[in-house]
């Protein structure tokens, strides 16, 4: 059997939206009957929560939507890059600093905006600022619901374009 195809998911401190995306993507690969081709972690690309766990309105809007979790946060770095086949960008900032990773590692996984794979957004260009899943933590729970429905949405179309379009 072949090695899963390893997606990534990014935003700036693995607390918040890529534990979300992470954990709603898995979700919908094993829907789709997936989990055994797709493997799906997330980083952030800065270091102030290393280690720690997610944010914890991430975790109430994840156990409150059925969603399973397990998180602990991680910064991407270029050594990923090798193992790496598809990094999904959850902001232009995020989107930029991994294009920079990917410059410095010499290895060229795929890089995308998460929201990107939403129908709705999918004719936009990339990066773009109507791509990008606000960081909502400096708001309240809503922003939260707001991104795990944005993300749901992206993830969808991802689940959807994978089969057709992995490298």
């Amino acid at each position: 059997m072949a090695a899963p195809y390893r997606v990534t998911v990014v935003c700036l401190g693995n607390i918040c939206r890529s534990p979300i995306g992470e954990a709603v993507l898995r979700a919908r690969l094993a829907e789709a009957g997936l989990s055994e081709v797709y493997q799906v972690d997330s980083a952030g690309t800065g270091d102030w929560h290393l280690g720690h766990g997610a944010d914890p309105r991430s975790i109430d809007v994840l156990n409150a939507h059925g969603y399973d979790h397990d998180h602990t946060a991680r910064q991407i770095t270029s050594s990923w890059m090798a193992d790496t086949d598809l990094l999904l960008a959850m902001d232009e900032s995020n989107y930029r600093n991994l294009q920079q990773l990917i410059t410095h590692s010499g290895w060229t996984p795929q890089l995308r905006m998460m929201r990107s794979f939403d129908p709705a957004l999918s004719h936009l260009p990339e990066p773009h600022p109507e791509l990008d899943v606000p960081d909502p933590y400096y708001g309240g729970p809503d922003g939260f619901l707001d991104v795990l429905r944005m993300i749901e949405r992206a993830a969808d179309g991802l689940v959807d374009w994978l089969p057709q379009h992995q490298l």
